[in-house]
């Protein structure tokens, strides 16, 4: 399969998504991020696994590029009779996207392959053949003995679905894709930046433990103590079946970078993205919020004595599930108008309301 794009480096992109990071265990892909960000920027990394790279001058004041590379997953909870796991959720899981799947077992002694497993439908009684699965009710199946399975898989083993990217009509599908194309946006935003003459510390984060309470954001951005933020992020493809575009905006895919308005969001940050995208012919759409935006944009603003922030979102299919889904032209759309973005401020901006 070709790993070549006209819009996105898809190569680094796939790098990203074939790693197996659920939240608590982002090294994998941390590794992958922070070896491309090598390449061309200054990188290093804290406690948590939050990841950085950086450009421009080491003593100006730091705007903050945030994508989360952490994806939802299961940790073992239980080793029961047969061998069989039971697992608890990492993030937010739909039940029904497991069933029948395999699984990636982080074990200490090597990665092991299990399956989800479930009542056959020969086997179940008639009320619960119309019953909506239960994560209690499912459990893993590593094909060991209980003896074996709890030598090799002790509690606290990490899982994440085994399915990998692939190209379908055009479009990327993939698990993690919530927010591994996220945090690939802020490095390849960064990437665009380099070979301009920055007024600021422009620091890409890949941050960690967004699904579970937006952790990484908070303690990266502390450190940073940045003067704005842009949390880049997915959001629902509106075109799809059952998504209400009175609700949720007009974000299909082919419409570029999706911004969100809302209280919690800086309208001065916002107008400079709008600014900046309508001068360079950057498609993007808005989608409005009335409360706070799910995202990493969160947490930065509350950080010390506030952030400006925005939210950039790439529209996407089936969210948390195996088989997410983009358009490479939304996720050029949204490192385009960050680069833009950026360029375009100014050396003392005021973010004032």
């Amino acid at each position: 399969m070709s790993q070549s794009s006209e819009y996105i480096n898809r190569e680094f992109l796939f790098a990203l998504l074939s790693q197996a990071a659920p939240s608590g265990a982002e090294r994998r892909a941390a590794d992958v991020w922070k070896k491309e960000a090598a390449t061309f920027a200054r990188v290093s990394e804290d406690h948590y696994g939050n990841v950085y790279a950086e450009l421009g001058p080491e003593d100006a004041p730091a705007v903050a590029l945030m994508g989360h590379l952490d994806e939802i997953g299961l940790i073992v909870s239980y080793v029961g009779d047969e061998g069989f796991l039971s697992v608890l959720p990492v993030g937010g899981w739909d039940p029904q996207v497991l069933v029948g799947q395999r699984i990636r077992l982080l074990a200490p002694g090597g990665d092991l392959i299990g399956v989800i497993g479930k009542k056959a439908i020969h086997v179940m009684d008639a009320d619960e053949r119309t019953k909506a699965s239960k994560l209690e009710d499912l459990w893993i199946d590593v094909g060991l003995s209980k003896e074996e399975a709890q030598a090799q898989i002790p509690v606290g083993t990490y899982g994440v679905i085994e399915q990998g990217p692939v190209m379908v009509g055009g479009k990327v599908v993939s698990r993690a894709l919530d927010n591994r194309v996220g945090a690939f946006i802020v490095l390849e935003a960064l990437r665009a930046l380099k070979d301009t003459d920055l007024k600021h510390r422009v620091v890409a984060v890949g941050t960690t433990q967004e699904e579970i309470g937006l952790f990484g954001a908070q303690l990266s951005g502390h450190r940073l103590d940045p003067i704005a933020g842009i949390a880049v992020d997915v959001t629902h493809e509106t075109r799809q079946p059952g998504v209400s575009e009175k609700k949720y905006g007009v974000a299909p895919f082919g419409s570029g970078a999706n911004l969100t308005v809302g209280p919690m969001q800086s309208p001065a940050l916002l107008r400079r993205l709008t600014d900046a995208a309508k001068a360079e012919g950057i498609p993007y759409t808005l989608s409005a919020t009335g409360r706070y935006s799910g995202t990493d944009a969160d947490a930065l603003a509350l950080v010390r004595s506030g952030v400006p922030t925005a939210v950039v979102s790439i529209p996407n299919r089936y969210m948390h599930s195996p088989s997410e889904m983009v358009d490479e032209r939304d996720v050029k759309a949204c490192t385009d108008i960050i680069a833009a973005g950026v360029r375009a401020l100014e050396a003392q901006p005021d973010f004032g309301r």
